[in-house]
This record gives C-alpha cells, structure tokens and sequence, in this order.
C-alpha cells in the first residue's frame, strides 16, 4: 500500500490542510481523499504542486508500505 505523507509534511512546514487546498485550488474533500488513500490515482501534477509547496521530494510524499511495522520509502 503507498502512503502520502501529506500531514506530516504540513506539520513539519507549520501549514495547514486549508493553505495547502487554497495554494493548489483544490477543495478539502479532495485533499482528504488523498491523505486517507480513497483513491486510486494522484496526478504527477499534484506530487509536484504538492513537493515545491511543502519543500521535499516524491520519496518524502509516498512511502510504501508493507505492514505496519516495515516502511520502505520510495
């Protein structure tokens, strides 16, 4: 299973779920689709509006995950 790391990075650069729906012009629902892993698909534009707004990579924003206790990041 692959997931976004979106909260965390938004902790990390002390923002919000809000600033990050207004700076890419998407809704919250959405976002929250997204961070939950609802759905199947994320374009290559949203990882990188996503990576230049919060200052990190594709690897930082997906980890893969094999169970609970083994990560391996992308």
């Amino acid at each position: 299973m692959i997931k976004v790391n979106i909260v965390e990075l938004l902790r990390k650069n002390n923002r919000s779920k809000y600033w990050l729906c207004q700076r890419m012009n998407i809704t919250s629902r959405n976002l929250n689709r997204i961070i939950r892993g609802e759905t199947t698909s994320i374009s290559f534009k949203y990882i990188e509006e996503i990576c230049t707004l919060l200052n990190c990579t594709p690897g930082d924003l997906l980890t893969l995950t094999t169970n609970e206790e083994e990560k391996v990041t992308l």
